[in-house]
């Protein structure tokens, strides 16, 4: 099978191409340990041979990207009504004026790209404006503020550029959509911002995550294909290409110039940022596949040496992210981050089932590194080297993850006569909690509960991770 890229960049890899996957490869996948039969999968010698369980976390990982493949055209129909359907209201002057246009037959369409056009996410969570009580200098603020533009970035470019000049009055820097090579498209976004309320200034690069009906988006979630980079480790493939990577790696300069690539762009802004201003420093966040983004930006800058942005990063904070890479990577990045003091928070909410993805057991290889802020559904955290459940499919978690998802429930109706108005849940987010009685973990994945955590989390004065974190990733 011909590789989709020039993969001698790598030293060792691991693809699965569900395009390629016909009924007998699947079946044939579960009763041979040879999988280097199977014409879906290319892989070096050392990985062509796998246990049961190996081999049916891949015939789930297939399956699943089979779905999304021959699901996107109704998912992207689904997503596209229900936006309208939401955003009619606000078109058209609210719901009693809408009412009024449906009977004189004038209602007005709502435009994708107005600075009113919400996303499905805002509808879930509509709290747009930034917590007075969480200023700069206080604990919380960075990471509340990493939250804020995480969810922001799910938006159009003119409602994000109308939040932050409008609401928060920061500097809007710049919305932008990066192309993929193996999609051969733009699927990546990210936006730009300058906090002027902060001394020096701080810039904030906020990457979009995965949309609720972008069956791209879950195609690259659900992969656990693999490049390995010598002296870095096995990298999750589809974070890479969402990233920018190039046919023969990552080079110092893009092979075309003429596409605009996440990586390379952002790079190179933030390089003419912090050598304009001796001062400035600047952190990378995202929800999702954007948390994943987030860190893999920031590995790619330690490959290529990039020491001055290293130097004046501030930190890197990822909500709901999954796991990027392997062990041996997680000791890369922890070397890098310490060698630039670099700081990592990595928050995970409750049973959220994306950072237990891809599973981290000694078939994948995934594994998770830094501390993880671990909140529980009463949004009290602790510092943990690993979220418990940390493959989501535990049957001794099952009866507690549906008694939580009940819980949730509850507690939608109640917070916002605990903690105040800004707390009260949509009718939206309500139905997906309905939904996560059957898939817990679902429902907690939304942004809401993240920006709960930064509202009103608690956590130990110390966010230093546990003691035996760095022992344990550096065991042979």
């Amino acid at each position: 099978m011909a590789c989709d890229y020039d993969d001698g960049f790598c030293q060792n890899k691991f693809l699965l191409e569900p395009r390629e996957a016909g009924f007998h490869d699947l079946l044939f996948l579960l009763f041979s340990s040879d999988i280097g039969k199977r014409r879906f999968i290319e892989s070096i010698e050392e990985h062509k041979q796998t246990d049961f369980k190996g081999r049916w976390l891949i015939f789930i990982s297939v399956i699943m990207q089979k779905v999304f493949l021959y699901g996107k055209k109704p998912m992207d129909q689904l997503g596209n009504m229900l936006e309208l359907w939401l955003n009619l209201p606000s078109s058209n002057g609210g719901f009693f004026k809408l009412l009024l246009n449906l009977l004189k037959g004038n209602v007005v369409k709502p435009e994708r790209s107005s600075a009113i056009f919400t996303s499905v996410l805002a509808n879930m969570d509509t709290r747009v404006e930034l917590n007075r009580n969480i200023r700069p200098g206080d604990r919380k603020y960075k990471a509340f503020l990493s939250l804020m533009a995480a969810k922001l970035s799910y938006e159009n470019e003119a409602f994000i550029k109308s939040t932050v000049k409008d609401h928060w009055e920061m500097e809007f820097l710049g919305f932008y959509d990066f192309w993929n090579d193996y999609l051969q498209r733009s699927s990546t976004h990210a936006f730009m911002f300058r906090d002027t309320k902060t001394d020096p200034n701080l810039v904030v690069v906020a990457f979009r995550g995965t949309r609720p009906f972008d069956a791209d988006d879950w195609l690259a979630d659900v992969d656990l294909s693999w490049y390995e980079l010598q002296g870095v480790g096995k990298i999750h493939r589809g974070f890479m290409k969402a990233l920018g990577l190039q046919r023969n790696g990552w080079p110092n300069q893009p092979d075309n110039d003429h596409r605009q690539y996440a990586y390379y762009l952002l790079r190179d802004m933030l390089k003419a940022i912090v050598k304009k201003n001796e001062k400035a420093k600047f952190v990378i966040t995202g929800h999702s596949l954007g948390a994943a983004l987030a860190i893999l930006f920031v590995g790619v800058l330690a490959l290529q040496e990039e020491e001055l942005l290293l130097d004046r990063l501030e930190g890197v904070y990822t909500f709901g992210q999954p796991r990027v890479g392997d062990r041996q990577f997680g000791k890369f990045m922890l070397d890098k981050l310490r060698q630039h003091n670099v700081k990592y928070l990595r928050y995970v909410y409750c049973n959220d089932i994306v950072p237990r993805l891809p599973y981290d057991d000694a078939t994948l290889m995934y594994k998770h590194f830094g501390p993880c802020l671990y909140f529980n559904s009463c949004y009290k955290g602790q510092v943990l080297w690993e979220e418990p459940n940390k493959n989501y499919f535990s049957l001794l978690w099952m009866l507690p993850k549906n008694i939580n998802a009940i819980w949730e429930l509850i507690r939608s109706f109640i917070i916002p006569f605990t903690e105040g108005r800004d707390y009260k849940e949509s009718w939206l987010l309500r139905g997906l909690r309905i939904v996560g009685l059957v898939i817990p973990g679902l429902s907690a994945h939304s942004p809401q509960d993240y920006d709960n955590c930064t509202r009103l989390g608690t956590l130990p004065l110390s966010l230093h991770q546990p003691e035996d974190s760095w022992d344990e990733l550096h065991q042979d």
